[in-house]
């Protein structure tokens, strides 16, 4: 078993849930269901290395900050 594979499987259980999700509702949704949580490198890696998960565009917003965020939005194959 991976080191990731319960991380996988919760991604998967939401993305199939939400359709489309951007990285950071992802990673909210991921720290929030487990206690250990997830940091967003980690996420990243995950996101961009498995098959089943595919970048379907960018999202244009802004931060707290105001400094402008672009994070990907992701989406399930469709195979």
């Amino acid at each position: 078993m991976s080191r990731t594979q319960r991380l996988r499987t919760e991604i998967l259980s939401f993305l199939s849930e939400v359709g489309e999700a951007n990285t950071t509702a992802i990673l909210d949704h991921v720290n929030r269901r487990f206690r250990w949580g997830a940091t967003m490198n980690q996420l990243g890696n995950v996101l961009a290395r498995d098959r089943r998960f595919v970048k379907v565009g960018f999202d244009e917003g802004t931060d707290i900050g105001g400094f402008r965020m672009r994070v990907c939005v992701w989406s399930m194959t469709a195979a």
